[in-house]
């Protein structure tokens, strides 16, 4: 355990931080998740559900709880994964 006083601060700090990052980090997963399935099912809502994860995956980055590349790479994956759903 830290003894200097900024050190228990930010042992603190960084606790908050991972509590929230984690509750962001699952609402992420389960928008991609529930936007995949639907793909997968041919579902009429499919191009919501990305849209709308793709938004929180947009607020994760400025929130800073993932990086700007991990987001780009998810969208363009879910995107992919719509459009060759909707061609065949």
């Amino acid at each position: 355990m830290a003894n200097i006083k900024s050190s228990k601060k930010d042992i603190v700090r960084s606790r908050q931080n991972r509590v929230r990052n984690s509750s962001w980090k699952s609402r992420i997963k389960t928008e991609v998740r529930k936007s995949r399935t639907a793909i997968v099912a041919h579902e009429a809502g499919a191009a919501d559900l990305v849209k709308t994860a793709s938004r929180l995956l947009d607020k994760a980055v400025t929130k800073g709880v993932i990086h700007k590349g991990q987001a780009a790479r998810r969208k363009s994956r879910l995107a992919r994964r719509l459009a060759k759903a909707t061609v065949s």
